[in-house]
């Protein structure tokens, strides 16, 4: 008798099984063999030989002994139109490109409505960071200068607004923005021009107003665009100041710019036609009013002479106060004040007045004037571990603070990303853009306490993530970009190389995030991340690396139009790839060299640069090419008929018929006033946007 399954803690699966079994054995025949386990779709691909070997191995099947040399990595292709090119970014071989074809033209770019263009715009806002905010405040004794800004705004004037860092130029510059929203046709665009030339604020400009999938217009193109472009321009951490500044000017006659630079920025030109506004520091009762509100609770007589004698050494900066109201909290916090309590216990009751001193009869003094004017190392003293972990990555990327999804990997805490909202509370961040940086002096003040010692170990495990993350195929190119400035500059302090390993972790940070910034059209940080990987292959010694950063320097050149530079770079790249042998990569380079070749021809009117007509080498066909002398044909290929046999010598020479030359046509642009002729340049400038001018 058999017991029943469950009695030996079988399933009935397992003893179906098993009772197949025992007929086959007293049948006398052969047990069918049991069927295979299904392997997952990971180690099947890492079974299957693979003609191009992957650049890296994923690290989930790293440990698999017979899973042959590489594990594939699923490559990434985007299609992308660049002018009248057709660009194939492939991560493995080198981008292929090629003249789009007639069927694969994109449309004319379309331009956005209002809430497009606003929920683009909340998109690209900083993220709230998780954790506990810090009060909010109010814009004070600004009220004057933003009614002069809304007043020139409106009439079309662009104005360039200084101060010292810490001044408020952002807030303000947020405020004004806001009062904006309806004055040109195209709204409001806020852009960042932290690490920006005046080419990539055109771009963004553009893609700001038009929309724009996989597809990036010319020069000519671009221009064309953007002049018809009228919105009021928001640009904050403004970097370019001289013929950079008048370009971006030039090129966008119908927009009014509010420009807010970076202290040091140079100065812009006597002809840009800009009407500055300076700001200062707050008076001394705005600046204690200021500091009651970051406190949350009146100040005592005490804190009230020490906020003066601190007003008096920042000149009223707004950016001390704010810092100030933090140490004052944390110090709230120590004594056991109104702040102490459990801020996850709603019903915990608030202690009203402030003791005196701690329970251990213990006084924590006031911040020393110092202190005050430099709190950074003080504030990160008393925030968590995890807070000042961040602290150590931000210095060592000269001020970027990585993204919170980054921040559990990179500190080794699976709360860190909590961390962003301490900083952020105590004044220790700014944002710029879409993302967080450090405020202004806060990196030299932690370099000065120590942060900064073991700066290039940190920019190595930063890049070791950021080279993980940008090549999984879960990131999509759009987050690539958005933390491409962390991302170069995790790659800037191990360029020098000084100690083994550096090189090469910038080169496989700049091969496995080149192609993304390239999918999502960011074309410069495509390019600083195409030089620094170049370097840092050069001083690894690998060669095959450096091939392939030539030949994307190569289609960079020829998809701005600089032909002779992507002749250079791309010849260094064949010859490098020769060298190790590389097939794949050498096709694709030639390709690219041959549609240099006959654009250079096309400008040239279908000659090469020493006047002669391009030659092609091209095989002769066995069916076409004319037998020589003496040589039987046979009888398939000829037929009944006796072919024609000539001596080439005996024909007479062949000339080329010379090229027609373009008829050129002059366009003179005049100017309403009879006998005055004017440049773009001169009338763009003397002009201001037609929506402005009624």
């Amino acid at each position: 008798m058999s017991r029943g399954p469950k009695d030996f803690g079988h399933d009935d699966q397992r003893d179906d099984e098993r009772y197949e079994e025992q007929r086959y054995e007293s049948e006398g025949a052969e047990a069918p063999r049991p069927p295979r386990v299904e392997i997952t779709p990971a180690i099947t691909a890492a079974l299957t030989p693979t003609r191009t070997p992957p650049p890296a191995v994923t690290p989930a099947l790293a440990h698999l002994k017979g899973a042959g040399p590489a594990t594939p990595v699923p490559v990434r292709t985007v299609e992308l139109i660049s002018g009248d090119l057709l660009l194939t970014v492939n991560p493995v071989d080198g981008s292929e490109i090629e003249l789009c074809p007639p069927g694969r033209r994109p449309p004319a770019p379309a331009r956005r409505s209002a809430e497009e263009r606003a929920a683009l715009q909340r998109a690209g806002r900083p993220p709230v960071p998780p954790g506990p905010a810090a009060p909010p405040l109010p814009l004070l004794e600004r009220a004057e200068e933003r009614t002069e800004l809304r007043g020139l705004l409106g009439r079309g004037r662009s104005v360039y607004l200084t101060g010292p860092a810490g001044s408020g130029r952002t807030v303000l510059l947020e405020a004004v923005a806001a009062d904006c929203l309806n004055l040109a046709p195209d709204g409001v665009v806020r852009l960042s021009g932290h690490h920006r030339t005046a080419t990539e604020l055109l771009y963004e400009l553009y893609a700001a107003v038009y929309k724009s999938e996989l597809c990036r217009p010319d020069r000519a193109g671009l221009l064309e665009l953007v002049a018809g472009i009228g919105a009021v321009v928001a640009l904050d951490d403004l970097e370019l100041g001289g013929e950079a500044l008048d370009e971006l000017l030039e090129a966008t006659p119908e927009c009014a710019y509010l420009l807010a630079p970076v202290p040091g920025t140079e100065a812009p030109s006597a002809d840009a036609r800009l009407d500055e506004v300076a700001l200062g520091g707050l008076g001394r009762g705005t600046s204690l009013e200021l500091l009651e509100r970051a406190v949350e609770r009146p100040l005592t007589d005490e804190e009230a002479n020490w906020a003066g004698d601190l007003w008096f050494e920042s000149e009223g900066l707004p950016l001390r106060f704010v810092q100030a109201g933090a140490l004052l909290r944390q110090r709230d916090q120590l004594r056991g004040g109104p702040g102490a309590f459990d801020e996850f216990e709603p019903f915990e009751r608030a202690i009203t007045e402030t003791p005196v001193s701690t329970p251990d009869g213990y006084d924590i003094p006031l911040p020393s004037l110092g202190e005050g004017a430099a709190p950074a190392a003080l504030l990160a003293s008393r925030l968590s571990e995890a807070a000042r972990a961040t602290l150590r990555f931000a210095v060592a990327l000269g001020g970027e603070v990585p993204h919170q999804a980054h921040l559990p990997a990179l500190v080794g805490d699976t709360h860190a990303d909590a961390a962003l909202g301490e900083l952020m509370s105590c004044g220790l961040l700014t944002p710029v853009g879409g993302r967080y940086r450090l405020a202004a002096g806060v990196v030299a003040q932690l370099e000065a306490k120590g942060y900064g010692d073991d700066a290039v170990a940190h920019a190595h495990t930063a890049a070791q993530h950021y080279a993980w993350w940008t090549g999984h195929p879960s990131v999509t190119p759009e987050r690539a970009v958005a933390e491409a400035d962390a991302v170069l500059a995790a790659l800037g302090p191990l360029v020098p190389g000084q100690e083994a390993g550096h090189p090469s972790a910038a080169v496989l940070l700049a091969r496995s995030a080149a192609p993304a910034f390239l999918a999502g059209l960011h074309w410069g940080a495509w390019e600083r991340a195409l030089r620094v990987g170049s370097e840092a292959a050069r001083l690894a010694g690998e060669v095959a690396e450096e091939a392939y950063f030539h030949h994307e320097l190569g289609v960079l050149a020829l998809c701005v139009g600089n032909p002779d530079r992507a002749r250079a770079e791309l010849e260094a790249s064949i010859g490098m790839r020769g060298a190790v042998a590389d097939k794949a990569g050498t096709v694709a380079g030639r390709r690219a060299l041959a549609l240099v070749a006959d654009r250079e021809a096309a400008a040239s009117g279908g000659r090469t640069p020493a006047g002669e007509p391009p030659v092609r080498y091209e095989e002769p066909s066995p069916l076409t090419s004319t037998p020589a002398l003496g040589t039987p044909v046979p009888q398939g290929l000829a037929g009944a008929a006796t072919p024609l046999v000539t001596r080439r010598d005996t024909l007479p020479p062949v000339r080329p018929r010379p090229p027609s030359r373009p008829r050129r046509t002059a366009v003179v642009r005049r100017c309403a006033v009879p006998g005055a002729i004017w440049s773009r340049r001169a009338r763009a400038r003397c002009s201001r946007p037609s929506w402005a001018r009624w």
